[in-house]
């Protein structure tokens, strides 16, 4: 599975929720490029007022998702199967060096923890229960991620991980299956130290995901008729 980075109990902070919403709304095609972004709509949606709104958009701007045009406001930016594919070579990245520093540190107790992980994920699996299949999935990435004691490397992958609303790592066609065949494969190289067949393995089950997620979004129709840029 893609790391997520695990959320508090609360509500995100609300310039943070309307960019959730707003990228949602992008990638999902609801929104086309070059589309305007009325505030007052997204402001109901979300349920805050137009400031945060603002906020969010701005926050979305300079990560590419919308485009401001003077005088008359915000627009969705495109969103291509080719960005699909970059955010997770980014993740792909950062999530496979931070494997591999947490093939060099980890301790036996948390191999202890993540042996429990993938007992648990299996007795999920075997009973069909998706929810705890994410929830354990979380706490599997997020166990090696704290294994490799980078914490500013961390935040850098759990930014570029925010780029894609959750949902959409939980709906990947074949992650279950991914998790199934990769995390116990990842978490035999971490038991033997192979500091360079753990970052393999979890580059590839990162760079998985993109595959999965372009067919999937692709089988929406969310790009129709629009030439692919991968």
């Amino acid at each position: 599975m893609t790391p997520i980075p695990e959320r508090g109990g609360g509500r995100q902070q609300l310039p943070e929720e309307v960019a959730t919403y707003v990228r949602e709304q992008i990638i999902s095609g609801k929104v086309r490029a070059g589309e305007f972004l009325r505030l007052e709509p997204i402001a109901e949606a979300v349920g805050v007022s137009n400031t945060p709104v603002r906020e969010g958009l701005l926050s979305l701007r300079s990560e590419g998702f919308v485009e401001l045009v003077p005088r008359r406001g915000f627009v969705a930016a495109p969103f291509t199967e080719q960005d699909v594919h970059d955010l997770f070579w980014v993740q792909a990245q950062l999530a496979g060096e931070l494997a591999a520093r947490a093939a060099k540190r980890i301790t036996p107790e948390q191999l202890d923890r993540l042996d429990a992980i993938l007992a648990e994920h299996g007795r999920a699996q075997d009973t069909d229960d998706t929810a705890r299949m994410t929830e354990l999935g979380h706490a599997f990435h997020r166990e090696i991620n704290l294994a490799a004691d980078s914490r500013r490397l961390a935040l850098m992958l759990g930014s570029a991980v925010k780029h894609l609303p959750n949902r959409f790592y939980a709906q990947i066609e074949g992650r279950v299956e991914g998790a199934r065949d990769d995390h116990p494969q990842i978490v035999e190289a971490l038991h033997r130290g192979d500091v360079r067949k753990v970052r393999s393995l979890m580059s590839q089950h990162i760079l998985a995901g993109a595959d999965q997620l372009v067919s999937d979004l692709s089988k929406r129709g969310v790009w129709g008729d629009q030439e692919s840029a991968s």
